[in-house]
Formats: C-alpha cells, structure tokens, sequence
C-alpha cells in the first residue's frame, strides 16, 4: 500500500484525523505537553505492535491500527500525566489487542481497554483535552465536523447516531426525573468526551459490526450500559464501560450465536 492509498483508506483518514485534533488542541491551550504524549504514544504503540507482529511473524508496512489506538490515549490522558504511564497505557490496550481476540480480531476496544486499565492500575487522571474539553465551546464544532467526516469514511452512521441519540434520550429522562447529574452530562468537557467517543471509539472497525442493523443495537447497548454506570457512580470511566460491553455482546452475538 503506497502513503497516497493509506491516506484514503478508513485507518489512515482517522489516524489524520486525530493527529489534527491533537495538533490544534494543543496549540489553542498552548501545551506542548499534548504533542509530546501524542508522540510517546504513538511511538510506544508502533513499536509494541511491531514487536507482536514479528513474534507472530506477520510484517507490516503500517501498523496504523496501534497509531490510532496510541494517538485516542493521548488525546483523553490528562496532559499532566507522567510520560511514563502514558507510555504503560498504551502497551496494556497494544497486549490487550493480542491476548484478547477471536477469530484473529481484538474483542474489546483496546484504547477503551487500555485506558480503563491505566484508572484502576495508576489511579490516572482524564481530561480527555483532545477534544478540546478544555477549550472555548465554539471550538466542538471542529470535533462535530471532523467527527462527521470520519464517521462517514468508515461507514459508521447508524451505529453513531444510535450512540447519541440513545445517550441525549437517557439524560433527557434522568434529567425529567432527577436522577444522576444528567446536566453536568450536557456540560463540558462531559459533552466533548461523549462526542469524541462515539465518533472516534464506538466506530472502531475491528470491534464493532458492519451491517447496519446491528450497528443500531451495538450503539444503543454501548449508551444504555454508560448512562446506567453513569446515573450509579459518575466520574468518566462511564463511556470505557459502556463500549467495552458493546464488544462484549458483539463477540458473543457473532462467536457463539448468543443474542442473534
């Protein structure tokens, strides 16, 4: 595959993508400290993936699914994170990706996975600055737009939109029945962290399905299971949770028939 194939296919679009995002969040909160988790991140992700490839002797040209899996960690670690737990939370969703598979597929999200790992491991904390919770409101239009495109790049819109709509639908009714914080839900950097999830992490390809009615399920099961998380205990961990069951009814609908 040449640089101009891999810039057009789903993989390099997002990964572009994303390295847009950091490069502009970190530039409008001028911290370079983004850039520098961006680059230990993608670094350490490469390499580790690298390292399985050549165990299981497979070669790769573009280990762009560890780049974008390293660039989604450093884009949700708070920037004051040591570069060291970034750099370890990134090789726990790399192992991840390859201890945990069926039929040669990761079964969990392994940015997701890795960073729910990184809370209960280091204690870490996220501001999720790469969609720039951090930054004035006008600026989640970028994400909106770049979200957009990308969701329609990897054919992801039902799944998406199933995503979002079942969340906002949830927080109305939490909201209607004062339950939970569903109007810290609504605010940043809440909101940003929720739209970067489903347009960048709900949509992984290797995780999810691809026809458009189980799209619809997989997305309603990933708002349904964050919201609950979310109404029970808060923090931010919510959204991990949420996706990570997705993958799990995925698996199981399409390993052992369960659910189907």
């Amino acid at each position: 595959m040449t640089i101009k194939q891999w810039i057009k296919s789903p993989k390099g679009y997002v990964s572009i993508s994303m390295a847009v995002c950091l490069v502009i969040a970190s530039l409008a909160a001028l911290d370079m400290k983004g850039i520098v988790h961006g680059l230990v991140a993608a670094g350490t992700a490469i390499i580790v993936d690298m390292m399985f490839g050549l165990v299981n002797r497979k070669k790769r040209l573009m280990p762009d699914g560890a780049l974008i899996t390293g660039l989604i960690v450093a884009l949700i670690l708070s920037t004051s994170t040591s570069w060291k737990v970034v750099a370890a939370t990134v090789i726990l969703a790399i192992v991840s990706k390859y201890v945990l598979v069926s039929r040669k597929k990761p079964i969990f999200n392994p940015a997701a996975l890795g960073l729910l790992l990184s809370v209960l491991i280091f204690g870490t904390g996220e501001s999720w600055w790469g969609a720039f919770g951090d930054l004035p409101v006008w600026m989640m239009a970028l994400l909106l737009a770049g979200g957009y495109m990308v969701t329609g790049r990897v054919n992801k819109f039902p799944q998406v939109f199933a995503f979002l709509g079942t969340y906002f639908t949830l927080l109305l009714m939490m909201g209607l029945l004062h339950t939970g914080d569903a109007g810290d839900a609504l605010r940043t950097p809440f909101i940003n962290a929720l739209l970067f999830c489903g347009f960048f992490m709900v949509t992984d390809l290797p995780t999810s399905p691809a026809k458009y009615k189980d799209q619809l399920v997989f997305g309603i099961v990933a708002a349904l299971v964050g919201a609950l998380i979310y109404s029970l205990f808060g923090g931010l961990m919510y959204l991990f949770i949420g996706l990570l069951c997705a993958n799990l009814y995925h698996f199981l609908r399409t390993r052992f028939a369960i659910f189907a």
